[in-house]
């Protein structure tokens, strides 16, 4: 796949396949949509601009979105925020039927919660080299000494990246124009 091309990937045992058949890869473009409003979202209001939704069947059931610097909590990512909102839905933490799909690849703490919460896919929007559990090597979908596994799916999308790419651009020009320090003020300093 060359830089800027769209396209799903499999990712099977911490290791990504190339490109290959998605048999309902415009169903989860469809939800990358909403997913980008919560990134949105997260981005005005200061948070870096991920966002997820959990889908079951056919409907959006829980939306989420970086919360980190708003709550001023460290483990408010848009998965767990989505994942804790589905849960609360269904009364129940076994989301078992339902799909997170994500505009960043999950580091690994988000994608353990999706472990936890047995949900059956996660479909992501963007790599993250530095962060992302798979592109670390972190395959806790996959790993059989586990006592649930899952399929993940790189759905790449340019608008995912492309927001992204926009907040830190902007970040590193505030920082670079000695109007701030390029890290974002605590809830204290912002007066929340």
């Amino acid at each position: 796949m060359k830089p800027g091309e769209s396209g799903f990937r499999r990712s099977r045992a911490g290791a990504h396949s190339q490109i290959a058949a998605f048999p309902d890869e415009q169903r989860f473009r469809r939800f990358l949509r909403p997913a980008l409003a919560e990134a949105r979202r997260a981005a005005r209001s200061g948070d870096v601009p991920v966002g997820a939704v959990v889908v079951r069947g056919n409907r959006v059931i829980a939306r989420g979105r970086n919360r980190r610097e708003l709550d001023a909590d460290p483990v408010a990512h848009a998965e767990i925020v989505a994942l804790a909102a589905a849960a609360r839905r269904l009364e129940s933490w076994r989301l078992g039927g339902c799909t997170v799909v994500v505009t960043l690849e999950p580091c690994p703490m988000c994608l353990a919660a999706c472990q936890l919460a047995r949900v059956d896919r996660v479909v992501y929007g963007a790599a993250d080299p530095k962060g992302g559990a798979i592109s670390l090597g972190y395959a806790l979908h996959a790993d059989p000494r586990l006592n649930h596994r899952f399929e993940v799916d790189e759905a790449r999308d340019l608008g995912c990246a492309e927001i992204l790419r926009a907040f830190f651009k902007k970040r590193r020009s505030l920082a670079g124009s000695g109007t701030g320090s390029g890290s974002l003020p605590s809830r204290r300093a912002r007066g929340s």
